[in-house]
């Protein structure tokens, strides 16, 4: 059975577009609290909650990762860059894993996967932090030889497929070529010793197709499922995907 992480990014979204108070996620008039938020995504099935501590706190904030460590009941999911700060707050955190992304404050969202050829040396030093500290670590990086063939050598245990360069073709004529990219690495990362995961642009219709990578093991879902919950709720939103993820019959959506 496919897993499903629920990023849940843009439930703080929300709250900063009306409330920014330094230091101020809860309480009173603020709403909504990612934290019940993801209370709720895990009631509904989600089997982690993932967020994205970002250098300028565009929606998540310090503190509500702070209370989702102290109170959530399945896996929490730090995505963090690769840098001293990030990897001093993870140890102290102690997540249940670790997604090591590329970072811009001019990017809307990831526009695409870590090139840790580049930065060998950085992504080292958090991996081999994190495996001391017993944290696991997944990179997240486009399907790519050489970037699958390093993640195995620098011994972290997961990888995260970039599927945003897909997500982006679903509707022209490149789908097919991205898709098998992205198999294509799965099958590589797989035989290199590595768990795969998914994540990005991943929707209710083209899970239909994303479910069906070879070796996957979790998908890593947010904007859509806050999108879907707009008109359905997050309980809905969450076990539709989880069912859409895991039955033969998604493929009629």
């Amino acid at each position: 059975m496919l897993l499903l992480g629920v990023n849940i990014d843009h439930c703080a979204t929300l709250r900063q577009a009306r409330y920014r108070q330094p230091g101020v996620t809860t309480g009173g008039n603020i709403e909504p609290d990612p934290v019940a938020l993801a209370f709720r995504c895990e009631k509904a099935g989600a089997d982690g909650i993932t967020v994205h501590l970002r250098e300028d706190r565009r929606h998540i904030q310090t503190e509500d990762v702070l209370r989702l460590a102290a109170s959530k009941t399945t896996r929490l999911n730090l995505e963090m860059a690769c840098t001293p700060a990030m990897t001093e707050f993870a140890l102290m955190l102690k997540p249940h894993s670790v997604c090591l992304v590329p970072e811009s404050r001019e990017e809307i969202t990831t526009e695409g996967g870590l090139d840790i050829v580049k930065h060998r040396d950085k992504v080292a030093r958090v991996t081999d932090a994190m495996n001391a500290a017993g944290i696991k670590t997944s990179l997240f990086i486009d399907p790519d030889e050489e970037q699958i063939a390093l993640s195995a050598e620098l011994k972290a245990p997961w990888i995260e497929l970039h599927t945003g360069a897909y997500a982006n073709a679903y509707h022209g004529t490149g789908r097919a070529v991205e898709f098998q990219r992205l198999c294509a690495g799965a099958r590589l990362a797989h035989a290199a010793g590595l768990i795969v995961n998914a994540g990005h642009g991943i929707n209710y219709i083209n899970v239909a197709e994303i479910r069906t990578i070879p070796h996957a093991h979790e998908l890593n879902i947010g904007h859509s499922i806050i999108s879907r919950a707009l008109f359905t709720g997050i309980d809905e939103a969450v076990s539709e995907m989880k069912r859409l993820m895991n039955t033969s019959q998604s493929n009629e959506y």
